[in-house]
């Protein structure tokens, strides 16, 4: 594991308001064995239109960020919104985002006592970023396809991919979170690795002996749960509304952040409650009779998604029902993969019919191995190796 090492992590999502994602994950990791670690909230890749209904809740959220500037959670890493222009269409925009935040970072790092860093920029935007901070690697991880984002911001997408390919060219190590995303590279493919998603298990394995919360345990049964972002666009609504009517019994619960003006909001079946600790995300998993993830996979974005909660799902050991997606196909022995909303539907009945003891022996056995810290062993190796040949140049 990377120990005595400098990071500066750019992330694509903000530490206090998304559900723990890869880079969360491994920067803990990282922390906890004694690397310094500044992690960057997401200066996101420009805001929404003027008419997008979640401009105002982004806002809001992102001043709630600014609010907490440079806090250390409990693992010693340091938490950071800086201030940035979110206008990424405009040359001059990112010149001054370049000179603003490269100030303010290294001002932090200088007060934490980080010196030449391993840069790790997990978002587009932030490749202006490289050449700041007299880093010693560059490692870019790339989680989604980038340019085909159209929903939750206004910045062309070709810039999108014009920045995504200049992180390409210029990082010393570059991840793939998805197997689709790693398939489809074209450059940069002699630096470049599959790191897939991975669980911290045994946060998870036991949730068949913890009490169900009261928010949960009042919703009556079967309850089919999911967990994470709750997007108009990335949430199949039309198959939600179809089991409404057809099964209107099962009662779907969902946890997490919730855009404005979801059409499903007033099911007498749909329940949605807010965002809860990760800490305690287990005793609401405990709850439910099905997990599940039913996005619209149709939408090319969306595609793309190696949805981390899928992991976590089959970890408690509970019967997992999800939209088709290319990550997971390899483990589809141990899931039930809709190709249709018909399929959903009839999935869902069987995976409430499975009792089967070794059935849960196998799902949990098919995420034991895949950990955060194997994940973080992996990536320390292939860093150290970049480090060794670069110092010997």
């Amino acid at each position: 594991m990377l120990q005595d090492k400098s990071i500066i992590c750019f992330g694509g999502e903000d530490w206090w308001y998304h559900h723990p994602h890869s880079k969360a994950h491994l920067m803990r990791k990282f922390a906890a064995v004694g690397n310094k670690v500044i992690f960057v909230n997401s200066i996101s890749m420009g805001l929404p239109n003027l008419a997008h209904k979640d401009l105002l809740p982004r806002i809001k959220r992102k001043l709630g960020s600014y609010s907490k500037l440079a806090r250390e959670t409990s693992e010693g890493i340091t938490v950071v919104s800086p201030a940035s222009l979110p206008f990424f269409n405009s040359a001059a925009a990112r010149a001054v985002n370049r000179h603003a935040l490269g100030a303010q970072i290294r001002r932090l790092a200088k007060s934490r006592g980080l010196t030449k860093p391993i840069l790790w920029i997990a978002i587009p935007t932030a490749v202006e970023m490289i050449g700041e901070f007299d880093e010693s690697a560059i490692v870019y991880q790339v989680s989604d396809k980038y340019d085909a984002n159209t929903m939750d911001h206004a910045t062309d997408p070709s810039l999108i991919k014009k920045l995504h390919e200049q992180a390409i060219e210029r990082a010393d190590i570059v991840f793939y979170s998805g197997r689709k995303l790693f398939d489809e590279a074209t450059i940069g493919c002699d630096h470049s690795y599959l790191l897939e998603q991975a669980v911290e298990y045994e946060h998870w394995c036991h949730v068949d002996e913890l009490p169900v919360v009261s928010e949960v345990e009042k919703i009556p049964r079967p309850r089919l749960g999911y967990f994470g972002a709750i997007e108009p666009w990335l949430v199949d609504q039309e198959l939600i509304k179809r089991a409404a009517v057809e099964r209107p019994e099962w009662q779907w619960v969902f946890i997490g952040n919730k855009s404005r003006g979801l059409e499903i909001e007033d099911l007498p079946n749909t329940h949605f409650l807010p965002p809860v600790p990760y800490a305690e995300l287990p005793t609401y998993a405990a709850g439910f009779d099905v997990c599940v993830l039913p996005w619209e996979t149709e939408q090319a974005f969306t595609s793309y998604g190696s949805a981390i909660k899928v992991r976590e799902y089959l970890a408690t050991g509970k019967p997992v029902v999800i939209s088709p997606l290319p990550e997971y196909e390899p483990m589809r022995d141990v899931l039930r993969i809709a190709r249709t909303r018909d399929d959903f539907i009839k999935l869902v009945e069987d995976a409430l019919a499975d009792k089967d003891p070794a059935a849960i022996m196998r799902r949990q056995a098919a995420v034991a191995g895949g950990t955060w810290d194997a994940r973080a062993e992996l990536v320390s190796e292939l860093i150290e190796k970049t480090l060794a040949r670069k110092a010997v140049r």
